[in-house]
């Protein structure tokens, strides 16, 4: 079994972080394709058959655009940082009802010195964090079940912002007043450039996500989609 990801892939995006402009990108343009964007096409075409075993509505779509890869250029329209690419490769495996409302997802990040998976649900809208939020309180032992307990709770840990006073309907003294003043309900586990070079890890990476399938799942019956 081969690799998907190498060191070459790092390379490229320790060199990209260093000259981010696009004409070195023109020039550096194979070595995009070669180490990052084809072989992370092929980790989502072969990643199917994991993905289907762990739930059937989770998509991984290999397409070029508008797939489960993310691009690399940066939208730069409204920000303060106007270098054009992004330095790291994202891929993120979706719900199949991610355009039409706000579902959990499989998320991977490739990038030197910061590379992570996570679960869940990134920044909800307003009406579907309070259905979590209710869900989880109607729920409590679901909950600490699904996030509390091994081997979820010694591979992933719960991260993002928070609000700073509890949401409207909750006091100060819930039990489990930090958790339900997330903004987002997500879980990410850490992991190594050896990691994800290895020729492991298409296996490795499905028990991963495996392991955090019952945050997954509490957050897709939370807002009412399948698992």
């Amino acid at each position: 079994m081969s690799s998907y990801f190498t060191p070459a892939t790092f390379r490229f995006l320790k060199d990209l972080a260093g000259n981010n402009s696009r004409e070195w990108f023109k020039a550096n343009q194979q070595r995009y394709e070669e180490h990052v964007r084809e072989p992370a096409l092929d980790f989502i075409t072969d990643f199917t058959g994991e993905l289907a075993e762990l739930s059937p509505h989770l998509v991984a779509d290999a397409r070029k655009v508008g797939g489960s890869l993310f691009r690399i250029q940066r939208d730069t329209r409204f920000a303060n940082d106007k270098t054009p690419y992004k330095t790291n490769t994202g891929v993120q495996f979706r719900h199949e009802l991610a355009k039409d409302a706000h579902a959990p997802g499989i998320y991977l990040n490739i990038e030197p010195g910061r590379c992570f998976m996570g679960v869940g649900l990134w920044m909800p809208e307003t009406r579907v964090a309070g259905q979590i939020r209710d869900h989880m309180a109607a729920n409590q032992k679901a909950w600490t079940d699904a996030t509390r307990t091994d081997p979820f709770a010694s591979t992933f840990a719960l991260g993002g912002e928070s609000l700073k006073r509890p949401p409207k309907g909750f006091t100060a003294d819930h039990p489990l007043i930090d958790d339900l003043k997330r903004k987002s309900f997500i879980a990410t586990a850490d992991l190594t450039q050896k990691q994800i070079t290895a020729p492991s890890f298409l296996t490795d990476f499905g028990q991963l996500c495996r392991t955090g399938s019952p945050l997954m799942r509490f957050l897709c019956t939370a807002v009412g989609v399948k698992y």
